[in-house]
This record gives structure tokens, sequence and C-alpha cells, in this order.
């Protein structure tokens, strides 16, 4: 869903930051970072810009970036069809299609001839529909989109290589940059438009519902009404309005209440006055600000969605076959009663004979000593009666023995699948996903895919320092867990973790008594990074690490502690410097 922020009107005030900035600037490089999103880096006047556009479904926009992604190895198609026609090409307009959610880049560009060419990218930031398009000027070609929309998928409007470009439908609204008084009042009356809240963005395109309600407000604060006897005041206000949007006047600001930014926009929101206002000095800052923690938490879990369903499969797994083992435990239970029929007929050989369908005999390990009926085949003889239920006794003896093996080892996957799946969730970066994914790799959940020889790069543990000036290590997955456990810690630091409950494994650097203090942040973090996470008073298990041990054969993370102590905490981030 597109934020309503980032209206027509808002995209006007990023083209007019373009034009100052980047406008007769030649293409440098382009990347794709993400699937749906593409940087231009733009050099103009000895400075290079990185101009960021996405056409995400949920957050597409168009701003300057000081962000730095990662690269995939191989870059897209569409990455490279952008750099075979846009390298090194002149940025000759920025414009926008009247003050509707697209945007239009001119390059000038020499082609494979030698022939000056003219490429347009068009940005579409329309919600689900959005999409960026390279177009050839002379014979308005699609070169490439970002998403190929088919007939199939779309049988009014395709976008696709190879075909002529289309522009998507226009709206019937006014362009508030350009009308008069008697399209104003006609477009009123033959929409029979009400004299509301969204009067504006009913009546204008590019116009949000949040500015249509600030328009409102700013004329019910004047004295008038919204009404229809107003129309004509209505009418000289919005001009004069828009006017002074169109001659670049802007405050870019950031709406937030207790604590949580609920909205920006580039004019000031003034019904907003209970809340928090925070300002900008561009477009692009305030976009990026806004939109950077919310789009980088959605990717996340984007690229986590398979991971997730991955450990979620075989933790069903784990449970059906956990209900297996003790449904054939129960049956196992029986065996006791097989062995005394066996040894009651055994004691009862010479009463028994061949033909026989049961016997009826004394139970001697009862201590009632009641009479039981004990089924026979008739086919077998009484020896081979008797060794029928010892074999069934044997059997489930076997059972019994194997069942409370294999119940234990899928208790203990159980255990270190929902770790993975709360490191999963906890992950903060594409790089801890992509280790947690390495892991699963290695534990044979996941199965190797062939890759080049270049060298895995591995994260480090996150790093804290307490109040109190000491070191507290959080392990971000169970490779880590391992590591900070096993290898990095000395014996005398204290391990903590929360008790029973799948989490981070937590170091804090001992060199001497731990503070009250450090024990209560420390305590914290490890049941922030736990599945405990939305819990209250969880209980947080510390120890020595010499009392820590990880059993032969036990899957990555895993380990047995003894000798500890509780503490029981709220989990929260606690306010103290993060060193990496």
């Amino acid at each position: 869903m597109i934020s309503v922020a980032l209206d027509g009107i808002f995209i006007h005030s990023v083209i007019e930051e373009l034009k100052h900035t980047i406008l007769n600037g030649r293409i440098d490089k382009v990347s794709q970072p993400e699937k749906d999103e593409i940087v231009l880096s733009i050099k103009n006047e000895r400075k290079t810009y990185k101009l960021l556009i996405s056409s995400s479904s949920v957050y597409p926009k168009i701003h300057f970036t000081k962000i730095s992604k990662v690269n995939p190895m191989q870059p897209p198609m569409f990455c490279m069809v952008l750099r075979k026609h846009l390298n090194t090409a002149k940025l000759i307009k920025i414009h926008q299609l009247d003050t509707d959610r697209v945007v239009l880049l001119d390059f000038e560009t020499t082609d494979e001839l030698g022939f000056n060419s003219i490429y347009t990218l068009v940005i579409e930031i329309m919600g689900r529909h959005s999409n960026i398009t390279l177009i050839r000027q002379r014979d308005n070609m699609i070169m490439d989109s970002i998403k190929h929309i088919t007939p199939e998928i779309n049988s009014v409007r395709s976008v696709y290589p190879g075909i002529k470009y289309i522009f998507p439908p226009t709206s019937t609204k006014l362009n508030p940059f350009d009308y008069s008084l008697e399209d104003f009042k006609l477009y009123i009356i033959e929409n029979n438009i009400k004299y509301d809240k969204n009067f504006f963005s009913k009546v204008f395109t590019g116009v949000s519902s949040q500015f249509s309600k600030e328009l409102t407000y700013q004329i019910n604060n004047s004295g008038k009404e919204l009404t229809e006897s107003n129309l004509e005041y209505i009418y000289d206000y919005s001009v004069k309005r828009f006017e002074n949007i169109k001659n670049g006047e802007f405050c870019f600001s950031e709406y937030s209440l207790n604590g949580a930014v609920k909205d920006f926009y580039c004019q000031k929101l003034t019904h907003l006055c209970e809340y928090d206002e925070r300002i900008f000095n561009s477009p692009s800052d305030l976009i990026e600000e806004f939109y950077f923690e919310k789009d980088k938490a959605g990717r996340l879990n984007n690229k986590s969605s398979d991971l997730q369903k991955l450990v979620n499969i075989n933790l069903d797994r784990c449970n059906k076959k956990i209900q297996i083992l003790k449904n054939s435990l129960e049956e196992c239970d029986r065996k006791d009663t097989y062995k005394i029929y066996g040894e009651l007929l055994t004691a009862n050989i010479y009463s028994l004979k061949k033909g026989d369908i049961s016997a009826e005999l004394q139970n001697y390990y009862s201590e009632d000593l009641e009479y039981i009926e004990i089924k026979l085949d008739p086919n077998k003889t009484p020896s081979e009666n008797i060794q029928y239920y010892f074999k069934k006794y044997n059997k489930l003896k076997k059972t019994e023995e194997a069942a409370k093996i294999q119940l234990e080892v899928t208790e203990q996957e159980m255990e270190y699948l929902n770790s993975v799946l709360t490191n999963i969730k906890n992950a903060e970066d594409y790089e801890s996903i992509e280790e947690i994914k390495r892991e699963l790799m290695e534990t044979g959940y996941i199965k190797f895919k062939k890759v080049n020889n270049k060298k895995v790069k591995t994260t480090k543990p996150m790093k804290f320092i307490s109040s109190d000036g000491i070191e507290i290590y959080v392990g971000k997955n169970n490779f880590q867990n391992d590591y900070l456990t096993l290898k990095f810690a000395d014996k005398r630091d204290l391990w903590m973790h929360t008790k029973n409950i799948p989490g981070s494994h937590i170091i804090i650097k001992n060199f001497g008594t731990v503070p009250d203090k450090t024990l209560e942040e420390a305590a914290m973090l490890a049941a922030f990074y736990s599945k405990a996470k939305e819990s209250t008073k969880v209980a947080v298990d510390y120890t020595e690490v010499k009392n820590v041990h990880k059993p032969n054969g036990s899957k990555p993370g895993m380990v047995i502690y003894y000798t500890n102590k509780t503490i029981y905490i709220d989990p929260k981030k606690p306010d103290i410097e993060q060193v990496h």
C-alpha cells in the first residue's frame, strides 16, 4: 500500500530537487540491489549523487540516497539493459505527467551506430502497479521494464520488451497548477463533489487525503466554510496555495505522536497540532528517514519468509513424529502384560493342549491373585503360543527403547529448529539471514548449491558496552552462539540464556564481580533476542562459562549447563552503546 503522503504534489517537490541537483549530469554507474529497485549514480559538477528508484508494491519511491546496499553477484537483466543504453548518458530533462505519480527522466546518449538517441526512464509510483520502464523515444519502443506485465496479467495494458509503451490511464481530475474558475465549478457539478475533508483530493490530481484535510482546515480557520456559497473564495485560496507550491515553497516535515512516526509531507500540516514536528532540509532526506526502517523490515521479512517456511515445515514434521512415537510408547506400555501371559502359560503348560482357544489362569503376579483369560491360537502348540507372547514382549521392549531414543533426538531437533526460527525473526540485516541460510545448509535442511570459490563473508556477534563499561556479546545465530560460548569466552566469563526458551547466547566479560546493573542489562538483551521477546517477566539463567558444555553430536547452539542462577526481566533493548 502506497503512503498517501507520497502524492503527486510531494513528487513535484522531489522533481524540483532533482532538477536543481542532477539535471545535465551523466550516469556513472547503474546497480540493482533489489529485484524491484535500481540505483543510478549520476555525476554532476564534480559531485556524485545516488538516485534510488523503487517500484516496490508497498513502498514505491524516488529520492537521493546515502545508504549503500550490497549488490547481487550476477546483475539482473533489467540492470544490464540499463547499463547498455544509459552508461555515460546525459540527463537532459526531468518532468512529471501532469501532477500524477509518474516521473519521466530523459537521457541523451550515443547508440552503437554513433547516432544520438534519447531514452526515457518512466517511473510509475502507483502502489502494487508501480514499475520502472526504459523507452526508446524515437519509436516509443520498450527496451525493458523491471516488472513484465503480459496480457495474461493485464489484458488492458501490457509492459514488456519489444512493444510500444502506453502510459497508464490519465486522471480526469483537474491539474492543480492549471485550471480556471469555470473548470473548477463545472468539475464539481458534473462529478457531484461533496464539500467535506476529502474535497480537494477528489477535485485535483496528485492531492492526497491528508493534504486535502489541511486545505479544508485552513479554510475553516480563516472564518469561511467549505460550502458552495463560498466557491469563489475556495477557488482563489486554492489557486494561491498551488501557485506557492509551483514556485517552490515547501516545508519538509515528519509528524510523530508518542514517539511513533505517523506521517510526512512537503507542506506544513497545521491540523496535526497535537503531533511532534521534525523539519528536514530536503524531500529525499525526509523520504529516506520515513521509509528506511519500514522498507528494511519488509524486505528482511520477504527474504526470510522462505527460511521460516522451511523451518516450520520441519517443525511440523517433528511434531507429527513425536505424536507417533508417543502413541507407540503408549502401546509399549502393554509389553509387561504379554510377558506375564508368557510366564503364566509356561507355569501351566502341563494343562494346555493344541486346539485350546483360551486359558483361564490364576495371576500370581497380582496381589489379588485373580483369574485372567488368555487367548490362544488353536492351530499352535502350547509351546508356540508361549513363544508368541514372549516374542511380542521382546519386540515391544526393543520398540520402546528405540522410541525413547528417537523421542529425545526429535525433541532436541525441535529445540534447535525453534532456536533457528527465533534467530530468523530477530535478524536485523540481510547478512544475518544469509548466515542462517548457510547454517541450515550445513545442518542438512537445505541442499548445498554449487558456489564459486569466493570466500563467504561471516558476520560478527553483536557487541554492547554496559552502563558500567563492561563488554556484553550477543550471538545472532547458532554458529555465533557456539563461537561465543565454546571458543571466544573465558571460563570465568558469565554466560546467559533464557530458561527453556530459544534465544541468543549472551557473554558478559567478567573481570571480577559483575555489577547488578550490567547483569540486568545483559538479561534484558537475552530476553529481547529470544522467542519470549513479546512477553513479560522472562526467566533468564546465568552461570560461569566453565559450567556450560556441548553434548557430543549436538546441533549448533545446543548446550547444557548447571549450577545456574535465575533473574526475571522484561524484554527490552537497553539504552546502552552498541559497538557492532
